[in-house]
């Protein structure tokens, strides 16, 4: 039976091409218009895996899709580090010159900065989704209307690049992690990184304490953002990224910074993530 995986976005969306590299192509692809949907398109049952970005290397942390994993029933069984190429398209035969307007998310947006500041005279529109723009370019044969997305985009909906590469740092890359109802069965063999989130006391040396139960048994610390607490004023949950040699080490740092914390969850035990790499012609 074809896995079932939830993408935020449509059909060419980086989502579809993140999940591709982790199931492989042999996947139905479930459209959600938000993260949340995403999210809850897993706990309810309507998809087997979910894959969500939370992290792009030239515009930081999503920090809100940190809460949305936190706050669900979801465990994170892998993740995919993807290079981006962001591609400018629009309807055949159309020059730079003739675009009046540019749609896309505005993460895209925003890694497309250099380019986009260079023509002042076009009208940057922030929408909820690269493909997306694409599609409704494409569905309303909005002529003078462009769209920043994937190359896949704009095959699956029949727009021409009229500029290829536009993003503004070539090591452009987003972190997507792989959400599953269940626990991943290879934490004892195969995997070599967690994902975790905790809360501390609001006292001095709270956090630094926490953190030296991780350097105590040689784990790295890859990743550290803080989130508030919503309705506690001033307090935070805190997500960490580690990395260890062996899964003995990880539960003997887990032990000690429970005596620190008074909210610890392990969000997901998996193997770290190649980088694929790819050029816009791909």
């Amino acid at each position: 039976m074809r896995k079932k995986v939830a993408i935020q976005g449509v059909r060419g969306a980086f989502h579809q091409e993140a999940a591709r590299n982790f199931f492989g192509s042999d996947i139905e692809i479930f459209e959600c218009l938000t993260f949340k949907e995403l999210v809850e398109s897993v706990e309810r049952g309507k998809t087997s895996y979910g894959i969500i970005a939370v992290e792009n290397s030239l515009v930081g942390g999503i920090l809100p899709n940190y809460a949305l994993i936190r706050e669900s029933a979801l465990t994170v069984i892998g993740e995919v580090y993807l290079r981006i190429v962001q591609n400018l398209m629009a309807l055949p035969n159309q020059t730079i010159d003739s675009i009046l307007e540019v749609q896309s998310h505005p993460m895209a947006l925003a890694q497309c900065d250099d380019f986009l500041l260079q023509r002042r005279n076009l009208r940057v529109v922030a929408s909820d989704d690269t493909a997306l723009s694409a599609k409704l370019i494409s569905e309303n044969n909005l002529a003078g209307v462009a769209a920043i997305g994937s190359v896949e985009a704009a095959k699956e909906y029949g727009l021409e690049i009229i500029a290829p590469s536009i993003e503004s740092n070539k090591a452009n890359y987003t972190r997507f992690m792989v959400l599953s109802p269940e626990q991943n069965n290879d934490t004892q063999i195969k995997t070599n990184k967690a994902s975790i989130a905790f809360a501390l006391p609001h006292k001095s040396g709270s956090l630094q304490n926490a953190l030296q139960s991780f350097s105590r048994y040689g784990i790295n610390l890859t990743m550290l953002h803080s989130l508030p607490q919503v309705g506690q004023c001033w307090e935070y949950y805190f997500h960490a990224d580690v990395v260890f040699r062996h899964i003995d080490d990880f539960n003997l740092a887990l032990k000690s910074l429970k005596n620190h914390t008074n909210y610890l969850r392990v969000i997901g035990v998996y193997s770290t993530g190649n980088f694929i790499n790819k050029n816009s012609t791909n």
